[in-house]
């Protein structure tokens, strides 16, 4: 069996970013024409008027001020809110690749080794441009790996989950060296036009190196556990898929393709779930509360990944700690936990624990226990 380490991390930001206070302008406009293409109906009661969304709404209800998008102009337009990319041929690279090379390039620079060596790539996130063929074979093909790859999707535990595949494999002996890359556009599958939820996401892309701890050319992460979880809800959905065209009347309302979600329910009912499942976690693996350094959570919600934070630690954890990023990135589902840990872990000393755990649909929770050595 072979100790499996985190040696490289990277992650793809795109340039442009919106604003709270401009992404609250294009949503009130839109609801004010809205309103008034519907006012005989609202004046009748026989609809609600769509009421304004503000800045101030958004930060208490998550915590979020920005975040980083492919596309702005088609956003913020109110006549179209949703990002507009422009068609590409089969034989160009797919967006989800062209963002996964690059964020999957970064990750390898730290780790200090060639795209060549790696034997495995996963590409794991909440959406897939496609069924087939698998994205993660594209990025496997531009970067000039070898092995093999494939896609899965645990919604916002991807990451988690495809740290624990290859993992796994790393520890087995059948694979020596493995990208794993989540590729978040989520402004796609986001409907901006819904006060309640047309703040929450953000495009990224991160990319995690898993090889041989002897391998590691410089400081690195052991995985020292992982484990995973999952509960059937309804409760976060997206309908979309190929069976959709057999269902007569399938394009008269297609915003159950786009990200749904009970929230009250999901607060009430993953709270529970994630607390339960680090505490199990770290129990089984012998660790004491004050012997966690770091917890780099799904990036969701702040007040979520606060009461996450006290339960685990037993107290209210200081902002390094438990550090966020969905101020500025706003949730990039799977990739939330990872920007996390990409940018808040070189300070951690030889020895040092931190659990990377993210959490969401299906019900799913994926957690990776680490141990940062120096070279």
């Amino acid at each position: 069996m072979h100790q499996p380490a985190i040696t490289g991390a990277g992650v793809f930001t795109p340039s442009q970013a919106i604003y709270n206070d401009e992404l609250v302008a294009a949503y009130n406009a839109y609801a004010d024409r809205s309103n008034a293409a519907n006012a005989e109906a609202i004046a009748a009661g026989e609809a609600e008027p769509l009421a304004h969304s503000s800045s101030e709404f958004i930060v208490h209800a998550s915590g979020i001020e920005s975040r980083f998008v492919l596309d702005k102009t088609g956003t913020l337009d109110p006549e179209i809110m949703h990002p507009v990319f422009r068609a590409r041929s089969d034989d160009e690279p797919s967006l989800m690749a062209e963002i996964g090379v690059e964020a999957c390039n970064a990750a390898l620079r730290q780790a200090g080794i060639a795209a060549e060596e790696i034997d495995l790539v996963i590409c794991a996130a909440s959406n897939h441009e496609r069924a087939y063929p698998a994205i993660a074979i594209e990025i496997q093909q531009l970067l000039g790996c070898g092995g093999f790859g494939f896609d899965m999707n645990v919604a916002c535990s991807s990451a988690t989950f495809g740290l624990q595949a290859a993992a796994d494999m790393i520890r087995t002996g059948s694979v020596r060296k493995a990208l794993v890359v989540n590729p978040e556009i989520c402004s796609a599958h986001l409907e901006w036009r819904d006060r309640d939820c047309h703040f929450i996401f953000g495009d990224v892309c991160t990319a995690t190196v898993v090889e041989r701890a002897e391998d590691a050319k410089g400081d690195h992460f052991l995985i020292r556990s992982t484990r995973c979880a999952t509960e059937f809800s309804n409760n976060i959905r997206n309908n979309n898929g190929f069976l959709r065209r057999t269902r007569e009347g399938h394009m008269d309302d297609r915003r159950d393709m786009l990200f749904m979600q009970e929230g009250r329910k999901v607060f009430k009912q993953v709270l529970p779930l994630v607390c339960a499942h680090i505490a199990d976690h770290m129990e089984a693996e012998g660790i004491a509360a004050d012997q966690l350094s770091r917890l780099w959570l799904h990036q969701a919600n702040k007040t979520m990944n606060d009461f996450i934070g006290r339960k685990v630690l037993g107290r209210t954890p200081d902002a390094d700690e438990q550090p966020n990023i969905l101020q500025d990135y706003a949730n990039t589902s799977s990739a939330g936990s990872i920007i996390a840990f990409a940018q808040h872990s070189e300070d951690l000393a030889e020895g040092d624990l931190g659990i990377i755990c993210s959490f969401g649909a299906g019900y799913s929770v994926g957690s990776v226990i680490v141990e940062r050595k120096t070279a």
